[in-house]
């Protein structure tokens, strides 16, 4: 067995394609469109490097890939925390702690030679695209944009020295009709916003207005997010990358900004879980995949609420409440009946509490790890 640095574009489809072996069997997993991978690993095309690094490794055994792992710097979140942290990510493996050792051996050596103290992961390049180890959910699919991963892997990572930074949360809903205790506090709380001049709207259709909108949402996510756990500034290049994957997917509907006096105060994301598309179009792209997809699409009745923000100051409003009722309210008239609000910080008392009593229930959970090195 031995790792191999990538450095051409055939073992960078080695590494690509593993994860396609290694679950081949199992229904759970949601294959990522093949061409899309290969651009997010294009130094070139991908703006995460146009201030970091990464270096991309698979583990050969004769000829077959058993394993993969990438070891990179995100000099955003070292900037930001004002700390020495170095970071891998994209890790599968076959189950075998000798492999899985050389792994990150190597990415723990890529990482104390660009002068890094610590190493933490996974992430898939930064916590603002898809990252964390799934722990405990794995009888179902993953919601569009979440990890889904081997169940040994902790085992492995934790053998390895690797332990729990941040555990988070996915919380599921499933109803007909809108939570009564939601529908009672509505009512109380939109009183009070109409007092305080608090209005929501969807994002707008005019092409002017809808940009306005966007940006609304990257200036209040900026100053919402910062003293969370694990916020990493996105550059603008980056955020619109992100804006670019989720607006063709997305519904207008869910994503909601709340005004009051007219001054943006805050936001809601809700996407409709596209992983129902990518599973049956299984990587590809060609005309039978199309149609399938568009079959699978028309058949998504599930809404994934990723990220919403709210400008400090105006917390003891309610906002948070009502973006969730309204979400409820023009879901369930369209069949939307499944919700996952993903994810909740473990240590977020405040919205696992407002989780719950939504009718949300904690159904998977995920590990950032890190050690010293």
């Amino acid at each position: 067995m031995q790792i191999v640095k990538v450095t051409t574009r055939k073992q960078l489809k080695q590494f690509v394609m593993l994860p396609f072996e290694l679950y081949k069997d199992d229904p759970n997993w949601v294959p990522p469109l093949i061409n899309e991978e290969m651009k997010f690993f294009d130094r070139t095309k991908n703006p995460h490097f146009e201030h970091s690094v990464a270096d991309y490794y698979i583990a050969l055994e004769g000829d077959k890939v058993v394993g993969r792992i990438t070891a990179q710097t995100n000099t955003l979140h070292n900037n930001h925390y004002n700390d020495n942290m170095g970071f891998f990510g994209f890790f599968e493996c076959i189950d075998d702690v000798k492999v899985a050792e050389a792994l990150m051996d190597t990415a723990v050596k890529w990482n104390k030679e660009h002068g890094k103290d610590k190493i933490s992961g996974p992430f898939n390049f930064t916590i603002n695209d898809i990252s964390g180890l799934l722990v405990d959910g794995f009888e179902t699919p993953p919601y569009i944009m979440l990890a889904y991963n081997k169940p040994y892997y902790e085992k492995l990572l934790n053998r390895l020295g690797l332990v729990k930074a941040q555990g988070m949360y996915s919380y599921l809903t499933s109803t007909e009709v809108i939570p009564p205790k939601l529908v009672r506090v509505a009512k109380i709380i939109e009183k009070k916003l109409v007092k305080e001049n608090v209005t929501f709207y969807t994002l707008r259709k005019k092409k002017a207005e809808r940009i306005e909108d966007i940006e609304i949402v990257f200036d209040i996510y900026r100053k919402a997010w910062k003293d969370n756990w694990g916020y990493v500034p996105m550059s603008e290049k980056e955020f619109d990358r992100l804006k670019d994957v989720l607006l063709p997917i997305a519904d207008p509907n869910f994503i909601m900004i709340a005004k009051k006096d007219d001054i943006p105060i805050g936001f809601s994301v809700g996407i409709p879980n596209f992983n129902r598309v990518l599973k049956v179009m299984n990587g590809k792209i060609n005309p039978i995949t199309i149609i399938k997809a568009l079959r699978a699409k028309s058949k998504i009745r599930e809404v994934r609420v990723m990220i919403m923000g709210i400008l400090e100051e105006y917390h003891n409003l309610g906002v948070d409440a009502m973006f969730h009722y309204k979400f409820y309210e023009y879901a369930i008239p369209k069949g939307i009946y499944n919700g996952e609000f993903s994810w909740v910080l473990e240590d977020n008392v405040m919205m696992n509490r407002l989780a719950v009593s939504l009718g949300g229930i904690p159904y998977k959970s995920y590990q950032i790890l890190e050690m010293n090195i």
